[in-house]
């Protein structure tokens, strides 16, 4: 069964577009846990855009399954992740005038910093993994840096299934072909398998039948889903969705 683990940094970006105590994360990953999902990721960026320092170390009080904390491999987020010890570190590339993660880091470029970081971690007791572009190349220099999971990015393919891209004929299924080879590559080099960046309810499924993947991390059309139908039914379709289930029998 592939687990789920749910992205609330979009509702900090509520609270935070306000600079209210409201809506609470800690609240929406105790609200996500109850309905279904396996694990809370959240990105705690160099500018705080979003998460905050407290909302971290708050949730690692209360998730008990499972929370995955996104950041860049700098010295002051491996500093606080060796601190507050979350379940597992996705190292992840970041841009200050990104609006969202823009793909996979490029461990082929500096496999020597990433190497470094992956020790600091799993010395620390944290599950070190790499989010990258489905590239063998990507996929082999992430398991020379010691890393032990990968995260794979699936970008290119939530964009080539949103509704109008008007793909070529064969282009998506390119694409996840691409994704399956490189979860086996991972798989094959004993790495943990995990994927994520912009999946929907329409898309997830094709990404969770796939060999190795075992992890998905989901945040965007959870929220924005549940901007309109509430948290727990968004949270709740979602692993449904994930399971091949129809929404009904989710609820």
């Amino acid at each position: 069964m592939v687990r789920l683990n749910v992205n609330i940094d979009h509702i900090a970006t509520i609270r935070q577009a306000r600079r209210a105590q409201e809506p609470s994360v800690i609240t929406a990953a105790v609200i996500a846990d109850l309905a279904g999902a396996d694990g809370i990721t959240v990105h705690l960026r160099g500018d705080r855009r979003h998460i905050q320092d407290r909302d971290v170390r708050l949730l690692r009080e209360i998730v008990k399954t499972h929370l995955n904390l996104e950041m860049a491999p700098t010295e002051e987020m491996l500093r606080i992740a060796s601190e507050i010890k979350p379940d597992a570190v996705t190292l992840v590339p970041e841009r200050p005038d990104e609006i969202t993660t823009e793909g996979g880091l490029d461990v082929l470029s500096r496999p020597g910093q990433l190497g470094e970081a992956v020790k600091r971690l799993k010395s620390a007791g944290v599950l070190a993994s790499v989010f990258i572009d489905p590239l063998p190349g990507q996929i082999q220099s992430a398991t020379d840096a010691g890393a032990q999971q990968v995260e794979i990015c699936t970008s290119r393919y939530a964009s080539l299934t949103e509704p109008g891209s008007h793909a070529a004929a064969g282009e998506i299924d390119e694409e996840l072909l691409r994704i399956k080879e490189c979860a086996a590559l991972a798989g094959g080099n004993g790495l943990q398998v995990a994927a994520g960046h912009g999946l929907t309810y329409r898309n997830v499924r094709r990404v969770a039948e796939i060999d190795y993947v075992e992890e998905l991390n989901i945040g965007h059309n959870i929220v924005a889903r549940a901007a309109i139908l509430g948290l727990e039914r968004a949270v709740a379709e979602m692993v449904a969705a994930v399971a091949g289930r129809s929404f009904s029998q989710g609820r």
